[in-house]
């Protein structure tokens, strides 16, 4: 970056430079400058010269930003886990992950983020989602730099990492990050070649308190694709497409999965999250005539290693194939 600078401005000073013996004025993009004024345009020339250089050096050539918001619990994560976390001053609400988080300022919900918040952090980026709200554009009136990434699944997840490497001056450790997530997810995959592919049903959101209007992991969607890499078989992602559908208890019963995973009232904060798990557990052993209560493999997990999509997706799959193959991956 630098050399393209001094490069150019030595040009435009060669060219326009105001040495002695050359009284005739000059000519600039078809107008001529007389020579008493050729003094106050070098200085326009030059600061002309370090923005066209900076536009030639591409991206990188702008400066790494020093403070930076996030706005969701994924965006948080990789920011940390790129090592830019000494250089985060702001949260949303719902980051708590990793917990050095929980002493930042919050600047709102994952859907609605207070941009007055944001502005009184002086931020010099702020990260946020492809949302259908008005923040991107109350960022641009408040004159704070931003860019946008998406999330969704393993793949997006991917992309979201570049992308924050990519506005953040760390696209080194986003592409090293990339390939060592890649590489384990395909290591433990690997695992489960030989296995038995365990039928599984993945409650994701109910009742609190009950067993009715319960939301499972259907096709296209992160967690979904955990199971795939642990070796197990979404039975809901073969009867449906959406990615999140509505069931009862009675379609559960009549798929009889091997296993059953819940974590639709998890809570918040770990004692909350010990005891949610400890009552969860005791509603689904209130329905014997469910072989994965018999056989003992349904599982209450708390973690929030499975609802935020990022670095923490191959500790979320070492995880799930602990529990479908009965096994840690090596």
């Amino acid at each position: 970056m630098l050399a393209w600078q001094l490069l150019v401005a030595f040009l435009a000073d060669l060219v326009f430079g105001d040495p002695p013996g050359v009284p005739h004025p000059v000519r600039l993009f078809g107008f001529f400058i007389p020579r008493g004024e050729r003094l106050r345009q070098r200085r326009y020339l030059k600061l002309l010269a370090l923005v066209f250089a900076c536009l030639l050096a591409g991206p990188s050539a702008l400066p790494e930003p020093v403070r930076i918001v996030s706005t969701s619990p994924s965006i948080t994560e990789v920011l940390f886990a790129l090592g830019l976390g000494p250089h985060v001053v702001g949260v949303s609400n719902y980051c708590e992950y990793p917990p050095q988080v929980k002493k930042l300022p919050r600047v709102g919900t994952f859907l609605r983020p207070d941009a007055e918040s944001i502005a009184r952090l002086k931020p010099d980026l702020v990260i946020v989602h492809k949302l259908p709200n008005d923040l991107t554009n109350r960022l641009v009136a408040l004159h704070i730099a931003y860019a946008e990434v998406d999330g969704g699944g393993l793949t997006d997840a991917y992309k979201e990492i570049r992308e924050i490497g990519e506005a953040a001056g760390a696209k080194e450790q986003a592409e090293k990050l990339i390939a060592t997530m890649r590489a384990r997810l395909d290591q433990v995959h690997a695992q489960t070649a030989g296995k038995k592919k365990p039928r599984v049903i993945f409650v994701i959101g109910r009742d609190p308190g009950t067993l009715s209007n319960l939301i499972v992991v259907g096709r296209d969607n992160f967690l979904n694709e955990l199971i795939e890499v642990a070796g197990g078989v979404n039975v809901i992602a073969e009867k449906s497409r959406q990615p999140y559908p509505h069931i009862s208890l009675e379609t559960i019963l009549r798929n009889q999965p091997d296993v059953l995973i819940d974590m639709g009232d998890m809570g918040s904060g770990p004692e909350e999250r010990e005891r949610k798990g400890k009552e969860n557990r005791a509603l689904w052993n209130a329905v014997p005539n469910l072989s994965a209560v018999r056989e003992g493999r349904v599982y209450c997990l708390t973690s929030t290693a499975f609802v935020v999509p990022g670095p923490r997706a191959v500790e979320a799959a070492e995880t799930l194939f602990t529990l479908l193959q009965g096994e840690k991956p090596k």
